[in-house]
């Protein structure tokens, strides 16, 4: 007992080395980066977006998607369900910090070959009884070279991953949620652009259709009429099965059956605007708030970890152990002095000298660190890489967008002088063909950027990586009821 006890003590002072490196944080690449290289007009670079960046469109029908989203979204629930896991592995690799144990209890009806030789060297027959028997055993790993605590380590960090992986589709789920929103609302508006300029290509069709009637126009003109016409009428199908598209999208990001048509989307004609500049703040922040990049770091650090649990099987595993049994003809007798044995002592195991499988596995755990530090590299340069992306192709949708507003101004006023010339009989008829060709094409080109435009700007706030900072909590569904 003595000895046990001295042993229990060395393995407590020893307990404090662990073998394996020991993790440090690395510098990513690209992290003193300031300023975005892509800035120009229509970007705040001072302020940082806001955690729950798509209330600065101030639209309350979006609010309440996004949260819905957040809470009922399947992938969502997936990656919630993926930490539970991850934190329940946690809690099993803690345990090993503490004794295992485990308790037994029985009885039989028989004899046993003891009782047979006792009663054949009495010359006797042994007779049938009942036994009863208790067990209790107990058994510790005495942690001299880190095993279980690098093992708990690579587990915490491991659950830190899942979190931020959770986080990560937060961040995609708020995005997409916004991005079907405004497509939907986007392409509502298309359909009423194209809607109109059907309106005006019909009304120059009437016009031409009474002034061939009258002689003034031949039937050439009026087919060219009809084809603009039938050209404008095509596009509004197109338009509208993709704002069905959009809904449906809207509907599955939501939790619900895509053929549920949600109305506060479906009435939506109009997609939502920024009243300010977009805050993007600078690309230390964005680093440190994209989940993934927090997931690949903790992936590293999990693997790093994972190096000092191989290199601890190297060296011997001591074990405590212990056991109290106990076994009577009655149960009353289990109690008793005599009918209980007990047994305490160490249990070393190592396999030495053919250490050549710890060898490789050491080989192992340093070749996914080694991956794992290249993927937090990557993670780093493709984080800087979507953002830079995400600035340049929406500052140029900007200078698109306010070339096309002036053609659209532009080319309405070139229309009305067409008009007010051939009926003045200045201008022929082709004239005014052309220019309700010319704004019913700029018009729809606007609407399509007014699209386009948004979207930029969701790719963008999704690049920054904001949205799940102050999300609302999410219940993975419960299977196996």
């Amino acid at each position: 007992m003595r000895r046990l006890v001295i042993l229990a003590g060395s393995g407590a002072l020893l307990a404090g080395c662990a073998v394996g490196p020991n993790y440090a944080p690395p510098t990513p690449a690209g992290s003193h980066t300031g300023a975005f290289a892509a800035q120009q007009g229509g970007i705040e670079a001072a302020a940082a977006p806001p955690s729950q960046w798509w209330r600065l469109y101030n639209d309350p029908a979006l609010d309440r998607l996004v949260r819905q989203a957040l809470t009922e979204n399947t992938d969502l629930q997936a990656a919630v369900a993926n930490l539970g896991q991850a934190r329940a592995l946690l809690n099993q690799a803690r345990a090993g910090l503490f004794p295992s144990t485990g308790i037994a209890a029985g009885y039989d009806y028989g004899r046993s070959a003891q009782a047979n030789a006792a009663a054949a060297a009495a010359g006797q027959r042994a007779q049938n009884a009942w036994a009863y028997t208790a067990g209790l055993d107990v058994s510790y790993e005495v942690d001299l070279f880190g095993r279980v605590r690098r093992t708990i380590e690579s587990a915490k960090a491991n659950a830190a991953a899942a979190e931020a992986a959770r986080d990560a589709v937060r961040v995609t789920v708020a995005a997409e949620t916004t991005r079907a929103y405004a497509d939907a609302c986007a392409f509502g508006e298309e359909v009423d652009v194209a809607r109109r300029s059907l309106d005006v290509v019909q009304q120059g069709y009437d016009i031409t259709v009474r002034q061939r009637d009258a002689g003034g126009l031949s039937d050439f003109d009026v087919a060219r009429q009809a084809t603009l016409l039938a050209q404008t009428r095509a596009a509004i199908p197109t338009l509208e099965g993709q704002r069905r598209s959009a809904l449906y999208q809207l509907a599955v990001l939501t939790g619900r059956p895509p053929e549920t048509v949600l109305a506060e989307a479906d009435a939506c004609r109009t997609p939502p605007r920024l009243g300010q500049p977009v805050p993007v703040g600078d690309g230390q922040a964005m680093l440190r708030r994209r989940p993934d990049v927090r997931e690949a770091e903790r992936n590293l650090a999990a693997a790093t970890a994972r190096i000092g649990v191989a290199t601890a099987n190297l060296f011997p595993t001591v074990t405590l152990g212990g056991n109290v049994n106990a076994i009577a003809p009655t149960a009353g007798g289990l109690g008793q002095y005599r009918n209980v044995s007990f047994g305490v002592g160490p249990l070393i195991n190592w396999t030495f000298p053919n250490t050549l499988a710890a060898r490789a596995q050491i080989q192992q755990a340093r070749a996914a660190a080694s991956g794992a530090l290249a993927g937090f590299n990557g993670a780093v340069l493709n984080a800087l890489k979507e953002t830079e992306q995400a600035l340049a192709a929406y500052g140029s949708e900007l200078d698109r967008h306010a070339a096309l507003q002036t053609a659209r101004d532009q080319s309405a006023e070139a229309l009305r002088l067409a008009q007010v010339r051939f009926q003045a009989g200045g201008a022929s008829f082709l004239d005014v063909l052309d220019a309700q060709r010319t704004l019913v094409s700029t018009e729809a080109a606007l609407a399509a950027s007014d699209e386009t435009l948004i979207s930029d700007q969701i790719t963008l706030f999704k690049a920054l990586g904001g949205g799940w900072e102050e999300a609302p909590a999410t219940a993975a569904p419960v299977s196996g009821k």
